[in-house]
């Protein structure tokens, strides 16, 4: 059974190949790649790899080498179409059908494909000859370099109606090929012309090198569009592809990152200067493919746009777009150029160290959209307050991943209290009192034990709060390292409880990063055991975190910290823990409220804390319940 190659394309994109063979042998990274004992002959030590960038593994030890499909089809023993099939289930893709049609695009696909190379050739041979003059004396003010302009495979369309469509004619080429493949254009009485005259060319490939289509600068400055690119075709959909992805990915894949501009001669110029990991969109605004595309080439790709209203309009699309993607580790950053000044401009200007520091300077998906949010934004009555915080909570809320959206949450949470009261000493800052209501804070009680404020605590309505003082440092780092040996020893607990477990904060901040790093994995292998688990964390490189926990089995006596307890009991015991952290850390959020609130008795202020006050008299109801069982 014949499958199409977008088919068969799509379905590697779709399916990590680290996730599927990391079923059945444990991984540990080695940087960019993975590393193992190989599955196909026995061995003590690994000479197994797997790179997710390129899409596949290698065996050093007995020459093992294929793609995700390769892989199930050995390990598994299934015939190409029956690994298809169960790939395809995996990524919720429909299997295409063989038919006579499915034949014949294929065959069309191959056509098309020719007719391009073909077309590229001739630009290539017209920028060399006479017609080429004007696009050659272009491109060396530019300053791009021969070995440049060769290695690009830029060419030039002279201005010729039909100069193309007449070469490829000879060349035995179907006219109606040429139609199809949008390089000329039928006109509505039958006429053919080139689509492109006049123009710098540039091939535009797909991941493997292929020409699927083209882009022009045109040379006239009356031209109605300065860059024009090929239409839509069966071998070309712009959405579905970058400027430069193939010769890119390599040096990504060396360089740990992958930038993105918005043009061809940025890209190239970029190159030239050493920037060989540079891609760009072809014409319209990052896609949800192109950024799956990106990731696949690094975790943190940095966009990069000119430094006018449009390159900014252009960054704060890409946040819109990008926003709801967001899983652990995988993320944007954003390199804001100096003010009317792209990179061609700035490397020609300043030089590579000026581009470089541009790019040390990106900032993190975060930041852009707590600056796409806030920036002009009154905030000088508590209804426009209210209006932002709402407004930034929403935006949180579109990210798909539970885990990241409440990261996001919480991030945003605290730059809104610094925003909003940039002169008070919130949770975990040094200061007298941990939330202003000690000797001197302005929440405190006056001498004689009076309050300035009836709410303040002490005051007349004040709701006693018991003991509200820090929860001293090693009673959290205790029950904190009890919830992730739990975890570590459990990972079955992620299947239901990974949100309410992403949702505690924990004071140490090695032990909060472990948190993180820990649900991340469960996230992306899900089924792992608990040795499993551990060794993808040390292949993370967070052996330092993880010996923390060295020694505390022995010490903790709550049984979901021991390997062998029952899982009803393991569950159980996990969840009060959780809840009982859960409860410390409202009861402090509460006091830091009800000092708020002293201090001013706005709307938005009571809002908080008896929002706060609710959801502590939840929590502390689950906590009674689960008490008695």
């Amino acid at each position: 059974m014949a499958f199409p190659d977008s088919f068969l394309e799509e379905l590697r994109n779709r399916v990590p190949l680290s996730g599927v063979v990391g079923r059945s042998v444990r991984l540990t990274r080695r940087g960019r790649e993975f590393s193992g004992l190989c599955p196909f002959h026995n061995e003590k030590s690994p000479s197994f790899t797997v790179n997710d960038d390129k899409g596949f593994f290698h065996c050093f030890g007995c020459g093992a080498h294929g793609d995700v499909i390769g892989f199930v089809m050995r390990h598994n023993g299934l015939p190409f179409p029956d690994a298809v099939e169960q790939l395809a289930a995996e990524a919720g893709l429909q299997v295409p059908q063989s038919s006579p049609q499915d034949r014949e695009r294929a065959e069309q696909a191959a056509s098309l494909g020719s007719a391009l190379e073909a077309a590229a050739e001739w630009y290539r041979a017209q920028l060399n000859a006479q017609a080429g003059r004007e696009g050659k004396a272009y491109l060396e003010r530019r300053g791009l370099k021969p070995e440049t302009i060769e290695r690009f495979r830029l060419g030039f369309a002279p201005n010729s109606r039909t100069g193309l469509l007449e070469a490829m004619r000879a060349r035995k080429i179907p006219d109606a090929l040429l139609v199809e493949a949008g390089m000329v254009i039928k006109s509505d009485d039958g006429e053919l012309f080139d689509r492109f005259r006049n123009r710098v060319m540039f091939p535009i490939a797909d991941r493997r090198g292929r020409v699927i289509a083209f882009g022009g600068r045109a040379m006239d400055p009356n031209a109605p569009a300065k860059y024009l690119n090929s239409p839509e075709t069966a071998v070309f959909h712009k959405g579905h592809t970058l400027y430069n992805l193939a010769m890119a990915r390599e040096a990504a894949h060396a360089a740990g990152t992958v930038l993105v501009v918005e043009g061809y001669m940025d890209v190239i110029a970029l190159a030239q200067a050493g920037f060989e990991y540079a891609v760009a969109p072809l014409g319209t605004a990052l896609t949800e493919e192109q950024i799956a595309l990106l990731w696949r080439m690094a975790a943190e790709p940095v966009l990069c746009f000119d430094g006018d209203k449009a390159g900014m309009k252009a960054a704060l699309r890409a946040v819109d777009r990008a926003l709801p993607l967001l899983e652990p580790g995988k993320s944007l950053r954003f390199a804001l150029l100096p003010g009317g000044q792209d990179p061609d401009d700035l490397i020609k200007a300043q030089g590579r160290d000026a581009m470089e520091a541009v790019l040390a300077a990106a900032l993190p998906m975060a930041e852009m959209l707590w600056r796409k949010e806030t920036e002009g934004q009154p905030i000088d009555t508590p209804e426009r307050r209210a209006a932002l915080q709402a407004q930034l909570y929403d935006q949180a809320g579109r990210i798909k991943n539970t885990i990241v959206q409440q990261h996001y949450r919480d991030h945003l949470r605290e730059r809104l209290r610094g925003l909003f009261n940039p002169g008070r000493q919130g949770p975990g800052r040094n200061g007298p009192g941990k939330f202003g209501s000690g000797p001197g804070g302005r929440g405190g009680p006056r001498p004689g034990g009076f309050s300035a404020n009836p709410w303040a605590p002490g005051g007349k309505f004040g709701r006693p709060l018991g003991d509200t003082s820090p929860i001293p440092q090693e009673s959290s780092d205790r029950r904190e390292k009890a919830l992730l040996l739990g975890f570590l020893l459990h990972p079955w607990l992620a299947e239901d409880h990974s949100d309410s477990f992403a949702g505690l904060t924990f004071r140490n901040a090695a032990l909060d990063s472990l948190k993180s790093r820990i649900l991340e994995e469960t996230s992306r292998h899900p089924g792992l055991d608990g040795e499993a688990l551990v060794a993808h964390l040390k292949g993370q490189g967070l052996q330092a975190q993880l010996e923390l926990l060295d020694g505390e089995t022995g010490r903790l006596v709550e049984p979901f910290t021991r390997a062998d307890s029952p899982r009803d009991k393991v569950e159980r015991g996990w969840i009060q823990a959780v809840q009982r952290y859960r409860l410390s850390e409202l009861e402090q959020e509460l006091a830091v409220a009800q000092a708020e609130l002293a201090d001013n008795m706005s709307p938005e202020a009571w809002g908080r804390f008896s929002a706060l006050q609710a959801e502590l008299g939840s929590v502390r109801s689950q906590v009674s319940a689960s008490d008695e069982l």
